[in-house]
């Protein structure tokens, strides 16, 4: 549907929208060419927006419910943070492991969290070309590839060698051009305004 007209009365925006959708109902025709079956996805959800991990999370409950079988990596947050996804993940039972050492901009060792992303890698690497998984996430794994921690061409060669039912999506700011062009979906999420710059404070629930 087009934009919203400033002044718009509810009536006058219902009748534009029915006419809107009307036209675009019956301009429908489906795709032709495309294909069937299962193919692993490579997702990426980048930008200056929230909501990257968010999204990523909700693939995880959809797949989860379709019988896949799922792990999330975490790249930043540490291996004993329970923020509530984490909770909600042990309720479920699914796999999620903690790589990182805390929020980058208040590392005090940069070079251990470099140390860590590495180490990390090689352990998301494995689980990657495991063929033990259906869907992966590499959460914040951006920031370690932008950051030169770990080397894109090793990470471009495993994925390019995973299962090709293996969906991988990869969150973060700042995703590499090279990671958007090998990507078969990218959403980039951009803020138009965050409680934050109000002075509102992280919500239990919904930040953490």
């Amino acid at each position: 549907m087009g934009d919203t007209v400033p002044g718009e009365s509810t009536q006058e925006r219902r009748e534009r929208a029915m006419r809107e959708l009307t036209e675009q109902r019956d301009a429908y025709r489906k795709k032709e060419g495309v294909s069937k079956g299962r193919r692993g996805l490579i997702i990426v959800n980048t930008g200056k927006g929230k909501g990257k991990t968010t999204a990523a999370l909700g693939l995880m409950m959809r797949a989860h419910g379709r019988g896949l079988r799922v792990k999330m990596f975490q790249f930043l947050k540490h291996d004993t943070a329970k923020f509530g996804e984490h909770r909600t993940l042990d309720a479920l039972q699914l796999p999620y492991q903690g790589l990182g050492d805390g929020w980058t901009w208040r590392s005090r060792d940069l070079e251990n969290s470099a140390e860590l992303a590495a180490h990390g890698w090689t352990l998301a690497k494995e689980a990657v070309l495991s063929g033990d998984y259906d869907l992966i996430v590499l959460d914040e794994f951006t920031y370690p590839l932008k950051y030169g921690w770990v080397e894109w061409t090793e990470v471009e060669a495993a994925l390019r060698a995973r299962d090709p039912r293996l969906h991988v999506v990869i969150t973060g700011r700042g995703a590499l051009p090279e990671l958007v062009a090998l990507a078969d979906t990218v959403s980039e999420i951009q803020p138009v305004k965050h409680a934050y710059a109000a002075g509102i404070g992280g919500q239990l629930g919904i930040e953490y």
